[in-house]
């Protein structure tokens, strides 16, 4: 692991440089992407760094610094072997005062780049009685205010789950912590709108667009019980790529089914054609 703040390429990534009064760590404020790294690699660099201006802008912080994040990924990766990891690139709004208003002292950003397992091909997620507020002022918006997520994760875990799945609040599938979600009906391959609250995510973005010409692809809005009804499930997300689902809450499914497979097929297929799709 290898972690650069602001400029500085940390000799000892837990080294304490950011403030205790970065109001990242006293509420929460702040933006964040990360990135997988394939083969030495960022993938969808571009995307993921889109993404985060847009985050930043929605949450009203300001621009990041694009230069500095992408100098802080070259910094963070050089000398690492990392046939397969992650980077996570983080942008505060900054020291300020105790309480919610904010300083006027610049973002503070952080790249950290780690080599990290592949998480397996299957995998187990449970529904969460807790609904996504499709309406808040963060919805759609990546940021670290994740306690609510953090929670949610920890209630799957105990359920022997990797993942949580929470609807909205109408009642609506939205997304899992930190996944986009996709089911199959009679050989539909459907996700929720972005109207739901989920997060526009990248590897969402790409199954969409590279599975419309060989599949019957829709973003569709239903309640969450449709995954006790659906033929097959699958979450996506940056690392873990289309993950086929074998058990939702009590419920068995096939996994990886045809579908699923088929998916997964386009992405090894196109995700190899270019780094930066």
């Amino acid at each position: 692991m290898r972690a650069w703040v602001n400029g500085q390429l940390l000799k000892t990534p837990g080294a304490p440089v950011i403030s205790v009064l970065d109001h990242g760590m006293i509420v929460g404020d702040g933006v964040f992407e990360t990135v997988a790294v394939n083969h030495g690699e960022p993938f969808a660099l571009t995307r993921h760094l889109d993404r985060l201006v847009r985050s930043a802008k929605g949450l009203g912080i300001g621009d990041p610094d694009l230069d500095a994040v992408r100098e802080g990924i070259a910094a963070t990766m050089e000398g690492q072997e990392i046939p397969f990891g992650r980077i996570r690139i983080t942008v505060t709004s900054g020291p300020g005062p105790l309480g919610s208003p904010r300083g006027h002292n610049g973002l503070t950003t952080t790249v950290i780049t780690e080599p990290c397992p592949k998480p397996p091909p299957t995998s187990a997620f449970v529904t969460v009685p807790w609904p996504r507020n499709e309406r808040g002022a963060l919805a759609g918006l990546k940021t670290t205010s994740y306690a609510e997520n953090a929670k949610m994760v920890e209630y799957a875990l105990a359920r022997d789950a990797s993942e949580a799945v929470m609807p909205n609040t109408q009642g609506l599938l939205c997304e899992g912590t930190g996944s986009n979600v996709f089911y199959v009906q009679d050989d539909t391959l459907i996700t929720p709108t972005l109207d739901s609250g989920c997060l526009a995510g990248v590897t969402r973005a790409l199954v969409l667009q590279w599975c419309a010409d060989e599949l019957d692809v829709v973003e569709r809005d239903a309640p969450i019980e449709v995954l006790a009804e659906a033929d097959e499930v699958m979450l996506v997300g940056t690392t873990r790529e289309v993950q086929a689902i074998a058990q939702v809450d009590d419920r068995e499914l096939p996994a990886p089914g045809p579908v699923t497979r088929k998916v997964q097929e386009i992405w090894e297929r196109e995700s190899v054609k270019a780094v930066d799709p």
